[in-house]
């Protein structure tokens, strides 16, 4: 009998895809800003459902678009808008576009030293601290001292959108420290007197955020819920999760359903992050 090896490698590999997610066992990973909500929800929901078993990793948001495309996840968690080219490599391999689901609001927040005297900046003035124009605190009104920058790896979602949204496309400053996560960047901030990050809303512990002006002349504005539903705080950003189609049944779609529910976003506000508007929402299981 005559047995073909790349056919039968194939058909492998599909159901390895399609069955990745059976017997109630969930596999996430992706963005570090969702990593601590993620492993809250999986906790909440495992102790209601003790028949599922949900395992949660980090890596980046770019880390986990990759896994779901490579179908190594069963949920890509990601801080930004999947890109054209993931996309595309997601229909490549299992035939549709992944489906999107939005699953908490962020105030993406910029903090400094609890010693520092600073209490704002503006957009532009952002701009220039982390491209490397200004480099000295004492040209924002701070004392006469040289600016530590702290920023994420760029297979961080939170790099990426700072980028995008804060630099205009800008190259962060080439004497910006990288950090393996959020919570790295906190930690350094914390031991550093002249230090400067940003990250996820939850991550404030240890640090200080700044109110943030969209210009010069506008108000500046603290990321509250309040601020980052309506718009007015000026680096609000949704949260997500990706998910191949084929998959979004049976255990998988309910614990989605799950997190987008009046209960699972309790757990949202419970770890910092900002419920999603009503629109967004499923009712609770």
């Amino acid at each position: 009998m005559t047995i073909n090896i790349k056919g039968l490698s194939v058909m492998v590999a599909l159901l390895g895809g399609l069955l990745t997610s059976h017997g109630g066992n969930i596999t996430v990973k992706g963005s570090d800003t969702l990593v601590i909500l993620a492993q809250k929800w999986a906790e909440v929901y495992m102790s209601k459902t003790p028949g599922t078993k949900i395992q949660v990793t980090g890596g980046g948001s770019g880390v986990g678009l990759a896994a779901l495309q490579n179908r190594a996840t069963d949920l890509a968690n990601s801080s930004r808008k999947i890109k054209a080219g993931e996309v595309a490599e997601c229909i490549k391999v299992f035939g549709k576009r992944p489906t999107e689901y939005k699953v908490a609001l962020d105030g993406l927040s910029i903090y400094v030293n609890s010693e520092s005297t600073l209490k704002e900046l503006s957009l532009e003035q952002l701009q220039l601290v982390f491209t490397g124009k200004i480099k000295n605190w004492k040209d924002l009104g701070g004392s006469d001292a040289p600016i530590t920058v702290y920023s994420r790896e760029n297979s961080s979602g939170t790099y990426e959108f700072f980028k995008e949204h804060v630099l205009k496309g800008k190259d962060f400053a080439a004497r910006a420290q990288t950090m393996p996560g959020t919570a790295a960047v906190l930690q350094a901030v914390a031991k550093d007197k002249n230090g400067i990050g940003y990250g996820g809303a939850a991550y404030g512990a240890g640090a200080k955020h700044l109110a943030i002006k969209k210009t010069e002349s506008s108000p500046a504005v603290e990321p509250t819920e309040e601020t980052v539903v309506n718009g007015t705080y000026p680096i609000w950003r949704y949260l997500y999760v990706y998910v191949n189609p084929a998959l979004d049944r049976g255990e998988l779609a309910t614990y989605l359903s799950w997190i987008r529910s009046d209960v699972g976003q309790a757990v949202v506000k419970d770890i910092g992050y900002y419920p999603l508007q009503k629109v967004f929402r499923t009712e609770s299981k």
